[in-house]
């Protein structure tokens, strides 16, 4: 099978031509994400940088960080401990985990909907991003979600002495459904994956 040159292309008439050229509309959104990831790595220095002047006893920045993480102090006098640690952690964990699912959604979806980056034999060219397709693609977005829900979540338990118990018993629920609904669309997929080998 020969791959299409410009000179042996078919061509497009003018309505369908204009309907397939509308999927660089979708352009800015992807733009607009990298911008977002931006905001992230941003927020990622300021949390790292707070957690660094804390270590050396700055207690402005020890203040920042108890407010950002939802900590409740138990003495007059705050300070740097190992909970404190684990949760500023566990944030900029989170932080890292979605700027991931942003990338996925970036590159992935770029390369699915709108056209393709020509990254075949280049060093840096992600593993999944040769073989990605819609179905892939929303596979690996349910198990992203998966992770940085679990983060939360541990979060919340690592610090549920200041959460309501209605608060943690929706959030485990919530994490329930994002697995479930994972499992389903990973089912979903093969199933129709297995229909279409025997189709074939």
């Amino acid at each position: 099978m020969t791959t299409p040159t410009p000179e042996n292309q078919p061509k497009l008439r003018p309505l369908p031509k204009f309907i397939f050229a509308s999927r660089w509309l979708q352009l800015p959104l992807y733009l607009g994400l990298i911008a977002a990831q931006g905001v992230y790595v941003f927020h990622f220095w300021i949390e790292l940088v707070h957690l660094l002047e804390a270590a050396f006893g700055n207690q402005t920045a020890l203040q920042a960080l108890i407010t950002s993480i939802g900590y409740k102090e138990t003495g007059p006098t705050a300070a740097l401990n190992e909970t404190i640690i684990m949760l500023v952690v566990l944030a900029l964990i989170d932080v890292v985990m979605i700027s991931n699912l942003l990338i996925m959604v970036i590159v992935g979806g770029y390369e699915t909907f709108v056209s393709r980056m020509d990254l075949e034999g280049h060093p840096d060219q992600p593993e999944w991003l040769s073989h990605v397709n819609a179905s892939v693609l929303k596979v690996k977005l349910a198990t992203a979600i998966i992770g940085i829900s679990s983060i939360h979540l541990l979060k919340t338990f690592i610090n549920a002495a200041n959460y309501d118990e209605k608060v943690l018993i929706a959030q485990t629920a919530i994490h329930i459904t994002f697995l479930l609904s994972a499992m389903a669309i990973a089912y979903t997929d093969r199933l129709m994956a297995r229909t279409q080998n025997e189709a074939h």
